[in-house]
């Protein structure tokens, strides 16, 4: 939705005519572009925090409903491929010389057109990024409420509604600051702990050791159920893979000239972050399903409830992680709202319609996450719906389509292969985030 003035899409490479005052003045007020003087370890603390959210967590039930072969085969396939298609959106970044693509669509646009690109990639960016910022309103709220009932068990019951406003009440204040620059502390704060509690999940595991009577066999009854499970369970995975949607945003934020190019270091940030995500996902996923089975929850910070000081430790440190990941979500979006406000209906790029516009969206992500709180359904319909495309093919169809590789090459070969997975991912698990959610519904009261 932006710039869509200032250069055509298609590919040509002739001069541009040069910025009026109010787009350069837009430009340096929009929160992508405002800011350019990122370092790479930024990138390293974006692409955690972007990366590692609250669906780490969930993992050792993704195994369990997958079961050990095709479970970690899904893991590690997972990480190859959205390395890869990770590494292919750093490339395309500034693939034209002399101009950059800030935004997901503005690279959507560059290699389907104008228009066709703006209708592929901005619906489904905006659905993973306002579906991840009230995922995360559910976490930050459910383990406010966990972190509340563990110090406090012989406290009164608080609503988790009043949780989740509470943990909005951060983000009325930490929204506004102007871009991804400005929340660097946020974000590196948000990074160590990912790793903290991704640590404290596996290290409270075999510290509990392998459950009596054990089972690591499928836990539903009937063969459609277990299918179903298996279908969720491949959107939790796709969930926990979800960083591409804020990646190119985070590489705009990094100074680039021709003799050194955004995506070197922004490649050497992705690669620090990849590292992080492996320490933080195998041997969560992994020792979690070995220590608990099919028994496991769906957060294995519930299964782990003693001591319970760690555990209400490791639930303060998911709260501060999702802080941080919420505004590395919301920030796109808010640049997409801003960038509409101002070029298309014309307002003046002020405070106060900055004020305005996020605390509105802060507001409305609170609202949906109070009136539909199902996190682990959530996670497998959204997990597939939209993550599967952003993260595991529209990287690899648009690199079909711009550098067009020799048909049975291996570029053609390896781009073909991630495209039918990703599919396949797409198509598979809503189906069983949506069984997941109408069963759920079925016993839920609103606003409990």
């Amino acid at each position: 939705m932006a710039t869509l003035e200032t250069e055509p899409s298609n590919g040509s490479h002739q001069t541009k005519p040069e910025k009026s005052e109010r787009e350069r003045k837009i430009e340096e007020w929009l929160p992508i572009t405002s800011n350019r003087n990122g370092k790479w370890w930024y990138s390293a603390f974006h692409n955690v925090t972007a990366m590692v959210g609250a669906g780490v967590l969930g993992l050792p039930y993704a195994v369990s409903q997958l079961g050990w072969g095709p479970g970690v085969t899904i893991l590690v396939l997972s990480w190859v491929i959205t390395l890869f298609t990770l590494w292919q959106m750093v490339e395309m970044h500034e693939i034209v010389p002399g101009k950059r693509f800030d935004r997901y669509h503005e690279l959507g646009q560059y290699a389907f057109g104008e228009k066709l690109g703006l209708y592929i990639v901005v619906p489904q960016q905006l659905v993973v990024e306002i579906g991840v910022n009230i995922v995360y309103m559910v976490t930050g709220g459910t383990s406010l409420q966990k972190f509340h009932n563990t110090v406090c068990s012989s406290c009164k019951d608080i609503k988790l509604t009043f949780f989740i406003m509470i943990f909005a009440s951060v983000h009325f204040v930490l929204s506004h600051l102007p871009d991804f620059n400005s929340i660097t502390g946020v974000s590196l704060a948000a990074a160590v702990m990912s790793l903290s509690y991704s640590t404290i999940a596996w290290a409270a595991s075999i510290d509990k050791g392998v459950q009596e009577n054990v089972q690591y066999g499928y836990k539903a009854s009937s063969t459609a159920g277990t299918v179903f499970n298996f279908f969720n369970a491949l959107g939790t995975v796709a969930f926990a893979y979800a960083g591409h949607n804020v990646v190119l945003e985070i590489q705009a934020t990094i100074p680039s000239t021709p003799e050194k190019p955004s995506k070197v270091p922004m490649w050497r940030g992705v690669v620090v972050a990849y590292i992080v995500v492996a320490i933080c996902y195998f041997p969560v996923a992994l020792i979690g399903f070995w220590m608990f089975g099919n028994e496991v929850d769906s957060d294995i910070l519930i299964s782990l409830e003693k001591p319970a000081w760690l555990i209400a430790a490791a639930n303060l440190f998911v709260v501060v992680h999702v802080i941080g990941s919420y505004q590395i979500y919301a920030i796109p979006v808010f640049d997409m709202i801003e960038t509409v406000m101002v070029k298309k209906l014309n307002f003046e790029p002020t405070r106060m319609l900055r004020f305005v516009v996020r605390n509105v969206y802060v507001a409305f992500t609170m609202f949906i996450a109070i009136t539909f709180p199902f996190f682990d359904g959530l996670l497998g319909f959204f997990g597939g719906f939209a993550f599967a495309p952003t993260t595991y093919f529209l990287p690899c169809i648009m690199w079909l389509a711009i550098y067009k590789p020799r048909r049975f090459s291996l570029s053609w070969i390896i781009n073909w292969i991630c495209i039918v997975l990703g599919l396949c991912l797409m198509i598979l698990s809503p189906i069983g985030g949506l069984r997941t959610i109408i069963i759920q519904a079925k016993t839920y009261k609103f606003y409990s």
